[in-house]
Parts: C-alpha cells; sequence; structure tokens
C-alpha cells in the first residue's frame, strides 16, 4: 500500500495533475486510500528520498520545486543515460521490438491528435522507459522513471513550450533510426530531442526586484509567457 500510494503520487505529477508547491496533507492521503497516516509518511518519506516531494518542519509535505541548478542536472543526466541506452539498443533491437515502438507511437499520435492531455504526457515520459526495457536493464528503467518524474515537475515549474507535437516527432525520427540499426543517428536524435526539451524551459532566474518586475516589457518584441 505504501508503494502504492508513492506510484499513485508519482503519476499524477508525470500527468500533470499535480503542480509544484501543492501541500500533500497527510490525513487526507490517508482518507482517500482508507490508510494509517503511518502509511501515508512513509511514501511520502520514499518520495522525499526520490527528490519528488520536499518535507518541512512544522509544515509538511509538498510537491517539490526543482531548482534551476537541479533542472539542468537533470537533463544532463539523462543525456548521458539515455544516449548510451539508445547506441546499445541500436545494435540489438528485434523487428519485433521495432513493432513494438511502432504501437506505442500511434498510441502517443492518438493522444495528440484529440488533445488527451493526461494520456499524451504520460505516453510521451513512457516511450523512454520503454527502450530502457528493451534493453531488459530494469535499474536503468528505474533509473528514468525517477527523472521523468522530476522533468515533469520541471516543465511545471518553467513553463515548457516544447509542444507534445514536436516530442512526437522527434521519437519517430528515434524510432527510425533504431529500425535501420544506426547507432550514430539514434544517439544523435536523442540528445537532440532531450536539448530541445532543456532548451524550451524558462531557466532564467526570475526577477526578485519589485521595482524591476513591474515595469512593462518594452516594445512588441517581448516575450509572451508560454501556454
Amino acid at each position: 500500500m505504501t508503494q502504492r500510494i508513492a506510484d499513485a503520487i508519482t503519476t499524477a505529477v508525470v500527468e500533470r495533475r499535480l503542480m509544484p508547491g501543492t501541500k500533500l496533507a497527510e490525513q487526507q492521503i490517508a482518507d482517500i486510500f482508507k490508510v494509517s497516516r503511518t502509511l501515508v509518511r512513509q511514501a511520502l518519506n520514499q518520495l522525499s528520498r526520490d527528490r519528488l516531494v520536499t518535507l518541512e518542519p512544522a509544515r509538511g509535505a509538498f510537491v517539490a520545486r526543482p531548482s534551476v541548478e537541479e533542472a539542468r542536472q537533470v537533463f544532463e543526466v539523462r543525456q548521458m543515460l539515455e544516449s548510451s541506452m539508445v547506441r546499445q539498443l541500436a545494435a540489438s533491437i528485434t523487428d519485433e521490438q521495432v513493432a513494438q515502438l511502432r504501437a506505442h507511437l500511434q498510441a502517443e499520435r492518438e493522444a495528440v491528435g484529440r488533445t488527451d492531455v493526461t494520456g499524451r504526457t504520460r505516453l510521451l515520459a513512457d516511450f523512454h522507459v520503454v527502450l530502457a526495457r528493451q534493453l531488459g536493464n530494469e535499474v536503468l528503467a528505474q533509473l528514468l522513471t525517477d527523472l521523468l518524474s522530476r522533468s515533469s515537475l520541471i516543465s511545471l515549474m518553467y513553463q515548457s513550450s516544447h509542444s507534445a507535437e514536436h516530442s512526437q516527432d522527434e521519437h519517430v525520427a528515434i524510432v527510425d533510426a533504431l529500425a535501420r540499426h544506426d547507432a550514430d543517428a539514434a544517439v544523435a536524435l536523442m540528445a537532440g530531442h532531450i536539448g530541445n526539451v532543456e532548451r524550451n524551459l524558462r531557466l532564467n532566474p526570475r526577477i526578485n526586484d519589485l521595482a524591476t518586475a513591474l515595469v512593462p516589457p518594452a516594445g512588441p518584441g517581448a516575450d509572451d509567457p508560454a501556454t
């Protein structure tokens, strides 16, 4: 049950149903799952170790708010892990595994087409975990699951403007390269994909000075907020 609670919170983060900074009230979660607060506390402690939850003395548990430096580090680790992953997979992938990936891409495409935000967010993240599982590496799959959960929080915090359609197109190109057993192309495409997602985040530190913050942007060239 502890794992079930942790998984439910993680899924809600990945699917963008829980926002950074949301308070996770122990009693409310206990009531939802019909369990003791002790089990809820265990789940929150586990998520705190995974950096998805922040525990604050006398205030309780909150969905984490990743810093700019943490965001950069998460994407740096993803670059290292996933570049190596697709290089290995390109050498060993079977026709059956390519067909599995094509089916996943079709599910992504359908979710994007019907504007199923929850479904497409989960599927776009799961794509990377599916690749790891095709290598038969459950440790890597779990590491990526954790990193992708943190990536979802980062995207929420810093308003990613990298569209689901763009991500889906990039996934198609990666699978095409894997199907050709073209390791160099697969690595370049994965690196480009992760780099594009990171570049579309607003990782510039926010302005804390009130006078500066309240000055209207000058002219028509000012950035619009991501939506």
